[in-house]
This record gives structure tokens, C-alpha cells and sequence, in this order.
């Protein structure tokens, strides 16, 4: 068999296990592992593994990242969370709070982002209204997955489709085509989470109190930077409707550069996720080592699965062995001359992979490794009993708008 094929599986296996003896491995480690005995059995050279890095990504995602730690670190937004989750009256309500404020939020600030910084929230509002973690975990982790769909900077894949395949306005095409289907899809995540741990759902009354910012200095350099990504966004949707250009990956550098400005930049760029960074450069490297294995091109999958039902179906499926950001990285290039519908089919399938299983999503790895830290996680089966049926749901809703 593939040496390269061998070492994805084992990757896969140990993801899902993540134990070997007494030894317990994090995500980004298996993922890191696999990528240097890519390496080391000849399966790619270091040259090409370089190569298979793509800097813009992960150069967006840095700047994010960094963002992220900021409104972190300085309490501006367990603070302004509040004024989003005082409306909740009930645990229904709190649980509906989760999903649209982190779908909505999702699609400005990337799930992986919102993975970062909301998985704090959610687990702080666990403790204080006496939910168990995991239900809140879960809709932080469906909220940040479904709320990506629609949006070109909602998720890296949907970053690498806006970057490198034929969309004249990103924004406005992903809002226009994958909006309605996504707001029924964050309902239904409501429907099925309400219904799987409806033992532990109460009429008890919520109380909120404001969470104080621990640093406000550093919480104003947030709120400009966080500014500062609102107004690139829309500056981009002009600009192209003008005729003009800005980068993409201008809308997460400027605000990085402007939390740099912090007096507590060293210990901003130490609280980056880099472990999610080398998360995906790692995968970056495996996939590329898995493609020129030549065995995704021997099935020929890729090639014959062409209409838009077929993409949705294949990178849903795909993107459990693949993940969703080497998926499309390996689709783009065999879609020739690929239409918007095929492009938003395959933003939407390898996106809501994510609810499918732990693996389908980086930002599901990001939340149960932020929780791991803080003495709670979700179970690969506990995720699949929830999300198998979430995601044939969803699916189905995608399909007719597609």
C-alpha cells in the first residue's frame, strides 16, 4: 500500500484515539507527527513541503489569530459578550444566543477565530448557568461551522476559494447564494441540540452580570482593530464593485499590525494559537505528500464529481480523511473553469463537514484543545452522535439553494 496513504490513516486513527500508551497527544501533534514522517520516508522533500505551505493563509490566519488573543487577553470580549447574552432569559434562549452570535460573528472573524476566543465564553456561561460544557461546546463548535458557510473569509477554505478561484465579488456572491440556507441551518443546529440533551434544558430564570475588563488599554487597541476589520470588509465589497482590488489578506494584517502597537505585543504573539498554526502548515505538508502519492488521482473522484450535489456530497464526505482546507486545495485544481455554483457548493460541503465528525473542521480541534486546557472536552463519539444527524439535515437545506 501508499507509504503516504499508510501515514494518513495512522494520522487519522491517532486523531480520533488520541492515546498512545500513557502517552496522551494533541491534535496539532498527530497532524505534526504526520507531516515529518512524510518527510523523513521520502514521500515529499523538504522543498516541496515548503511549497505546499500557502503563505496567504496562513498569513491571514495569523493576523486573525493575533486579533483574537487581544480581544482575549484584555477582557473587551467576555465584556461585550454581555450585551449579547443579558437577553437570554432562559437556557433555550442561551442556547440559541450561542449559535447565532457565534454563526453571525463566525462570518467576519473566521471560525477558527471565533474558536479561539469563544471557547471561554461558552464555558464560563456553562458554569455560571449550570449547563454541561459540552452542550455549549457543541454549539460554539455547529455555530462557528455553519455561520462560515456564507461568508469568503468565514473559514480558510472559503479564504483559499476566494483567492484562487473565479469569484468576481466574494462577499457579496457567498451572502447572496449561502445566507437564507445558513440561518435555517443554525436553527436546525438549535433543533437537534435542544432535542439530544433535552434532560438538562430548566424554566429556571438566567441572571447575567458584565464581565470587567482586566486591561483597558490593551481593550481599546482591540475594539479599533476589530473596527478596522469591519471597515476593510466593506471597503473590499466597494472596492470590487468599483473595479478595484484590496487583498484579502490585507483585511487581517492591518488590524494585527494595530495590535502590535500594544506595550504587550511579545505577550500577544506568545498567546497566539501558533498550535494551530503548525496545525496547519503540518497538514498542508501531509496532503501534499498524500496527492503526489498519486492515489487521489487514481480513484479519479475528483474529476468525475463535477455538478454542484455531487461537490457538496463529496467534500462533506472527503473532508473526514482530507480535512476541509487540503480538500479544496486539491479540488480548485480539478474544476476547470469551475462556475459560482460549483465554487459555493464546494465552500458550503467541505464547510459543514465540520459538524460531521471532530476531523471535518480545524476550528472543532481549536475548541476541543482550548477546552482540553481548561479541564473540559467533547468525545470523538459524543461529537458523531450529535453531528451525523446534524449535517444530513443541513445538507439537505444547502442543496435546493445550490
Amino acid at each position: 500500500m501508499n507509504p503516504a496513504v499508510i501515514i494518513l490513516a495512522a494520522v487519522l486513527l491517532l486523531i480520533a484515539v488520541r492515546q498512545v500508551g500513557s502517552i496522551r497527544l494533541q491534535i496539532w501533534q498527530v497532524m505534526l507527527l504526520g507531516a515529518l514522517a512524510s518527510l523523513l520516508t521520502g514521500q515529499i522533500s523538504p522543498r516541496e513541503a515548503l511549497a505546499a505551505i500557502d503563505p496567504e493563509v496562513m498569513l491571514f490566519l495569523s493576523g486573525v489569530f493575533l486579533l483574537g488573543a487581544a480581544l482575549e487577553e484584555s477582557g473587551y470580549l467576555s465584556h461585550a459578550a454581555y450585551r449579547w447574552f443579558r437577553r437570554s432569559r432562559t437556557l433555550d434562549g442561551l442556547l440559541l444566543a450561542v449559535l447565532l452570535g457565534a454563526g453571525f460573528a463566525s462570518a467576519l472573524l473566521m471560525n477558527d477565530t471565533l474558536a479561539i476566543i469563544g471557547t471561554p465564553v461558552v464555558l464560563l456561561l456553562a458554569r455560571r448557568h449550570g449547563m454541561p460544557p459540552k452542550v455549549l461546546l457543541l454549539a460554539l463548535a455547529f455555530g462557528v461551522t455553519i455561520g462560515g458557510v456564507m461568508s469568503p473569509i468565514g473559514s480558510p477554505q472559503n479564504l483559499l476559494i476566494a483567492l484562487h478561484g473565479p469569484v468576481r465579488n466574494p462577499f457579496v456572491t457567498f451572502l447572496r447564494g449561502l445566507a437564507v440556507p445558513t440561518f435555517l441551518a443554525l436553527l436546525e443546529a438549535f433543533i437537534v441540540l435542544r432535542i439530544w440533551y433535552r434532560p438538562h434544558f430548566t424554566r429556571a430564570s438566567l441572571s447575567h452580570s458584565q464581565e470587567p475588563i482586566r486591561d483597558a488599554s490593551l481593550a481599546r487597541i482591540a475594539r479599533i482593530a476589530l473596527l478596522a476589520l469591519v471597515g476593510l470588509v466593506a471597503v473590499k465589497v466597494i472596492l470590487v464593485a468599483l473595479g478595484r482590488e484590496l487583498p484579502l489578506v490585507a483585511i487581517a494584517l492591518l488590524p494585527a499590525a494595530i495590535v502590535l502597537l500594544s506595550g504587550r505585543r511579545l505577550e500577544l504573539l506568545r498567546r497566539t494559537d501558533w498550535r494551530t498554526l503548525v496545525f496547519f502548515a503540518s497538514m498542508f505538508v501531509l496532503m501534499a505528500a498524500v496527492w503526489q502519492s498519486g492515489f487521489l488521482q487514481a480513484i479519479g473522484l475528483l474529476d468525475e464529481m463535477r455538478s454542484a450535489p455531487a461537490i457538496l456530497a463529496v467534500s462533506v464526505t472527503l473532508s473526514q480523511l482530507l480535512s476541509n482546507v487540503p480538500l479544496v486545495a486539491l479540488y480548485l485544481p480539478a474544476l476547470s473553469a469551475p462556475t459560482t455554483a460549483q465554487l459555493l457548493a464546494l465552500a458550503a460541503g467541505s464547510t459543514l463537514a465540520g459538524n460531521l465528525l471532530i476531523m471535518g473542521a480545524a476550528s472543532n480541534v481549536i475548541i476541543i484543545q482550548n477546552a482540553e486546557r481548561r479541564g473540559e472536552s467533547i468525545s470523538f463519539l459524543e461529537f458523531a452522535k450529535v453531528g451525523v444527524p446534524l449535517t444530513i439535515l443541513n445538507v439537505l437545506t444547502y442543496l435546493p439553494f445550490l
